[in-house]
């Protein structure tokens, strides 16, 4: 019987880790694309040339 507590408790301590990493990376990869998408938004024109049009239905 102590060993299947034991087996369990290390079962779910691994789980738990596992969560823990997979949570640490997703927002590893939120916090690297945000950045790019800034960085994006930072290379567009602030506003579009006078006189010319943005077609929308294109």
């Amino acid at each position: 019987m102590m060993d299947s507590i034991a087996s369990a408790a290390m079962s779910m301590k691994a789980a738990e880790f596992s969560v823990q990493y997979s949570t640490a990376l997703q927002r590893k990869a939120m916090d690297s694309m945000e950045m790019a998408a800034q960085e994006l938004l930072n290379m567009l024109p602030d506003a579009p040339p006078m006189g010319q049009f943005i077609d929308t239905y294109a």
